[in-house]
């Protein structure tokens, strides 16, 4: 029986290069990959845009009110796995149903994304994803001290932020970014910003 799979770490882990590599592994071999990206990240609109550079286009853009049972037929006669990205905005129901592909349409499923939000904060999607996934996978990158970076740290004109809204997709909201950090540095100006 196939597997849900989720592969989550923080920004610069290097999540959608990984799904994109997949995705080649798969076609060169000349089998059928469905690829979804959440349309709650409109960066690159309806691509997967890595951070080294490269781009692929989606077949799904997901939106948070979109089921993904209309697919099953399709993806039974002719998908040998499908792929997600940005997996943390999707809803817990479109999480059920890709747990629900994987074993009533034996279609492995991998999804990858982040965790945690620059809070600290479990995404709903990642929560459901935690709580359904028969494989859990950490993906790892560093923090910019050395060590392994857990959280995702937002800077907006190089000032860390510690409140504000869940999501805001970098690039889209003027001067604002993502770091990895380890938990050390994260807490340290975390600290340094609460006075």
């Amino acid at each position: 029986m196939a597997k849900l799979y989720f592969r989550y770490g923080p920004m610069n882990c290097g999540k959608s290069t990984t799904l994109m590599q997949v995705a080649h592994n798969y076609e060169e071999n000349h089998q059928k990959v469905v690829v979804i990206k959440s349309s709650i990240d409109t960066k690159a609109n309806d691509q997967l845009e890595s951070r080294i550079g490269i781009k692929r286009k989606v077949d799904i853009l997901l939106a948070p009110e979109d089921s993904l049972e209309k697919y099953y037929d399709e993806w039974n006669e002719n998908v040998s796995c499908v792929l997600v990205d940005e997996a943390q905005f999707l809803k817990p129901k479109q999480i059920e149903e890709l747990w629900i592909a994987s074993k009533m349409l034996d279609i492995p499923v991998i999804c990858y994304g982040l965790k945690t939000n620059f809070l600290s904060e479990m995404f709903e999607g990642s929560k459901r994803l935690m709580e359904l996934a028969d494989t859990l996978e950490e993906l790892v990158t560093i923090c910019s001290c050395g060590k392994k970076a857990k959280f995702n740290a937002r800077f907006v004109n190089d000032i860390f932020q510690t409140e504000g809204e869940s999501v805001v997709i970098d690039g889209e909201q003027e001067n604002t970014e993502y770091r990895p950090l380890c938990g050390k540095c994260y807490l340290k100006r975390k600290m340094e910003r609460n006075g």
